[in-house]
């Protein structure tokens, strides 16, 4: 009876940790959905347009033959997504910047991705010791040029806008981006992504 017992107890064991075991990658897809897919629980703009927009748009920028012909380095700066939707507290800069990760690695050797000035500023303020003879009182510029004349000057500026026009069980979403030559103003590049989503 005893040996019996124990074989059935080992038996039903070995059941639930296999059970168990089986289990762990579907509660792993759970926790981590791909991002490239719509997760059914969710609404509104999802991961899934965020790579889309993103990957559709870098491709689209890199066949532009102000990059691909140009006999130098092309210069972006890439600013930000001007919200105009119907909830203006949300940022959507992620779409941005997810865009300028791929440009930066799409575009070596052709593109050289500038960061923002204000940002570079403010990070050089905090973690750069003063030159010796540096202007007290900030009135002089940078002292390593990085703003002034002498430093970097980006020729584009890559920024986008986000509308969106609600109904009752769906919004419809217009994300535009353009590249701007900060020279002459003019419009490089401009392309969209559009979606309706449930709300």
């Amino acid at each position: 009876m005893f040996r019996r017992a124990s074989s059935l107890a080992l038996a039903l064991s070995s059941v639930a940790l296999v059970g168990c075991h089986s289990d762990r990658p579907h509660e792993y897809g759970r926790q981590r959905p791909p991002v490239d897919q719509i997760d059914s629980r969710d609404r509104g703009l999802q991961s899934k347009d965020v790579v889309a927009a993103s990957d559709q748009l870098a491709m689209d920028l890199m066949a532009l033959p102000e990059i691909n012909t140009s006999p130098t380095q092309v210069t972006i700066v890439f600013t930000t997504v001007e919200n105009l939707t119907s909830d203006p507290r949300v940022s959507y800069d992620i779409f941005l910047e997810r865009l300028r990760v791929n440009v930066a690695r799409l575009g070596r050797g052709r593109v050289a991705v500038i960061d923002n000035r204000d940002r570079v500023a403010n990070i050089q303020s905090r973690e750069l010791d003063s030159a010796p003879n540096s202007d007290r009182f900030g009135q002089g510029g940078s002292p390593q040029g990085g703003g002034g004349p002498g430093g970097i000057q980006p020729e584009f500026a890559l920024y986008g806008k986000l509308s969106e026009l609600p109904n009752r069980a769906t919004s419809y979403y217009l994300a535009t981006f353009q590249l701007t030559n900060l020279r002459t103003r003019q419009i490089a590049w401009t392309n969209q992504y559009e979606v309706k989503v449930l709300r």
